[in-house]
Formats: C-alpha cells, structure tokens, sequence
C-alpha cells in the first residue's frame, strides 16, 4: 500500500490507510442476473439491502485487525488511551472497541459523520466524502439519531472491510483507484447490464479531475450502493422483469426520493 507524505497525519493512529466500505459478505459474484432478465440477483448476498452480515447482532470484524490487509490495526494506547481488549462491551470485537475508542473524539459514546470522516481516507490520501460517511452511518443507526454506538460501529468495521476486499478485486492493476475499464467490468460480474456509455456517465460525475479519470474507494461504495438501491426500486415497478416501466411523473419523483440514500 501507498504511505502517506512525509509528515502525513494518520487518520486513525495505526493505520496508514483507513478503509471504505464492502456489502454484506456474499457480495461477489452473488448478483447474477436471472435468465434472460435484465437486474442483477438479491441484494448482496440474499439479505434485505443494508443488513449487516451474519455473526452476532451487528457482525464481527474479521481476524487480523478491524481494516485487515497491510495497513493494520491501532496500536496498543493510541494517544495514552487503553490497548486493545480493555472493558469492550459484550458481543464486541476487543480491537474494534479499541479503534471505537479513539474515533470517539468528543467521547460522546457515539460516532458522528464528522468524527467517521475524519477516520477514514482513500488510498491517495483524500478524506472519504461527505456524502458516503452519512451513507454508511445512516445504514447502521439504529435509533435514528444521525450517530452510530459501538455496536453499529463494530459492524461498519466488518462492512468497510469488505467493501474494501471488493475493491481491490476489481482494482486490476493495483493502481489504488478503479478506471473506466475495470469499473465496466466490476459492473458485469455484478450482474448489471449497463452500457459503456453509463460507466461513462459515472465516471465522469464521481472521478476526480485528471487526464486519466478514475474512482476512489468512497464513491466506488457509494456508486454501487445507490445503483443497488435505485435497482431495486425498479424491480418493484417492472414486475414482469421486462427492462422498462411505465411510471407517471410524482411516481418517479417518489422512487428516487425515497431510494436516495
């Protein structure tokens, strides 16, 4: 993996790179297209859209540190504070009530969008963008407050785990972002029938600036979660699994309003 600038603040003391987001495990290959039909299969893996994966009532981050791979897990007492495994909640990764612990900067016993960005950077160095924070901390909180517990935290931990497994599979050439090629192809082993021409609408509304435009791991998590959702708000209109609709005007407002994430 990439380090830092000299000098580079680490987001979350430990760690070189935080990660960003993964479905549910399953993910892969799971959303094949049925015979002749034109949607990819269930929603990542076969559970209900944004239900954390099985292992307890939030999921377990996965052996090997929280981000897993080779930017590795905090340190024991970042900034003075406990080592890993001291007084976790039950049913709560020792390791992940550590990294809990330190994201928690206001000590709120919650996570903000603001404290979940300031944790987390893409692999060059950018801070993960608003947009895909309040994603993932609206997918895990459970009582509505706009903030996540160390429950729904622990379970993000596994979430972005797996986001990041993802995309380093589809991430061919190692580049530490996804290009137009590799974003087409993400999209077919998906199980999504879409044409160059989209891949290239998403490319040029998500990807940074550059001669060689390409997508960073928070809009890749973001892009895939809107384009399941929006998805499967179709497929509830098009019960004939045709590939089209017929949808009156406030009906698509609502569609997309509601599906929005």
């Amino acid at each position: 993996g990439a380090r830092g600038p000299p000098g580079a603040r680490c987001p979350v003391p430990g760690a070189r790179l935080t990660p960003a987001l993964s479905p549910p495990q399953g993910f892969p290959g799971s959303g094949s297209a049925p015979p002749g039909g034109p949607y990819p299969g269930g929603p990542y893996g076969g559970g209900p859209y944004g239900q954390p994966p099985p292992g307890g009532p939030y999921g377990q981050p996965p052996p090997g540190g929280p981000y897993g791979g080779p930017y590795g897990g905090p340190q024991p007492g970042p900034y003075g504070g406990a080592a890993p495994g001291g007084n976790a909640p039950p049913g709560v990764d020792p390791e992940a009530f550590s990294w809990f612990q330190t994201v928690d900067s206001d000590h709120s016993g919650f996570i903000s969008v603001k404290e979940l960005k300031q944790a987390l950077v893409n692999n060059n160095w950018s801070s993960f963008n608003d947009d895909t924070c309040l994603l993932m901390i609206n997918m895990f909180d459970k009582t509505r407050s706009g903030r996540i517990d160390v429950y729904g935290f622990s379970a993000l931990l596994r979430f972005i785990q797996q986001w990041k497994s993802l995309f380093q599979q589809y991430d061919r050439d190692q580049s530490g972002s996804i290009s137009f090629s590799e974003l087409q192809q993400a999209f077919s082993q998906m199980g999504y029938n879409l044409s160059p021409q989209f891949s290239q609408l998403l490319l040029a509304r998500y990807a940074q600036r550059s001669p060689n435009p390409s997508i960073q791991l928070d809009r890749f998590i973001h892009i895939c979660m809107q384009l399941q959702s929006l998805t499967d708000a179709f497929r509830e209109k098009d019960t004939a699994l045709a590939g089209h609709v017929r949808l009156g005007y406030e009906d698509f407002l609502t569609m997309v309003v509601t599906r929005m994430l």
